[in-house]
């Protein structure tokens, strides 16, 4: 053995009834980006109005693939709001291909190729559609942030302890990995047709769009038909299933290659099963092009 991720882990039952609970799950933590299901509820209740994949791409932390900066620039047009409008940081596609594609185009790093672009745009897009200022969107203290908060502490049922500043510029709460499970419940047991639902489902019907063809989470959910689960920085995912079965994972070192393995063990435990999961349940370490190693849980 090299090295070792200590992790949190939390699974819940159906019935909200812990399965399975390792480390201080109870603990505050920075859900990151696995947090923008809740950031999109609260834009959806406030008026923004998309669906389908421009509502999942508002939850996405996407790979900057091309489908998906055309849904970014189409929910900032859809508002009047070009490029010009995004605070998030300028940055290059994470798709390796996408950003090959940028790099031999000429082009460079750019705020709609940014991870959190969807999610941005949407802000303005609610922003726009409240007469809410678009210049200060970020600030914690702007309606569409005090927004979110209100919401994120609805459906944790618990309030916010801290809050920071994610690496897109946006505002983050910190919360229990059991409260975060808890709104992952809410969103996906709610009455179809309501805010919650529509986020939900939204998500679930467009995996790509909420991460990328290639990552991890889009693979779960595709074997995994009703199966929500999106991750944040830091190494947290968060997930639930149609019938309220749900979970958090959080790598304490931050380090993202334990992060789905952790996240199949925990699924595992609460029932799931399939070649897909026991593909993702060890990360391949290469050397010289080859496998040599993996990163499993124990």
């Amino acid at each position: 053995m090299e090295s070792t991720h200590r992790a949190r882990m939390l699974a819940v039952a159906s019935d909200g009834s812990i399965v399975r609970a390792h480390g201080a799950v109870d603990a505050l933590v920075s859900p990151r980006s696995a947090m923008k299901p809740l950031q999109a509820l609260a834009m959806v209740r406030a008026g923004l109005a998309l669906e389908g994949e421009l509502l999942a791409l508002s939850c996405g932390s996407h790979a900057g693939e091309p489908f998906h900066v055309d849904g970014a620039r189409k929910i900032l047009s859809g508002a009047g709001l070009d490029e010009d409008a995004l605070r998030c940081p300028e940055d290059l596609p994470g798709d390796v291909a996408s950003r090959d594609e940028v790099l031999r185009s000429g082009g460079g790093p750019a705020r709609i190729y940014m991870n959190c672009s969807g999610k941005h745009s949407a802000m303005l897009a609610t922003c726009a559609a409240n007469g809410w200022p678009l210049e200060t969107y970020l600030d914690p203290a702007h309606p569409l942030q005090k927004a979110i908060r209100a919401t994120v502490e609805e459906l944790t049922c618990e309030r916010v302890a801290a809050t920071g500043v994610d690496g897109c510029g946006a505002p983050l709460f910190f919360v229990s990995m059991t409260g975060v499970a808890r709104a992952f419940r809410a969103l996906v047991q709610a009455e179809p047709g309501t805010p919650e639902r529509r986020v939900a489902d939204a998500f679930r019907a467009h995996p790509e769009w909420t991460s990328g063809t290639t990552r991890p989470e889009a693979r779960l959910m595709r074997a995994i038909p009703g199966l929500m689960i999106k991750a944040g920085a830091e190494a947290f995912d968060a997930f639930a299933f149609e019938d309220g079965r749900a979970g958090a994972v959080k790598i304490e070192d931050g380090g993202q290659r334990a992060r789905t393995p952790v996240t199949v063990a925990a699924l595992v435990a609460l029932g799931f099963g399939g070649a897909e999961l026991d593909e993702l349940a060890t990360g391949v370490l290469l050397g010289g092009g080859r496998p040599v190693g993996e990163v499993r849980v124990r």
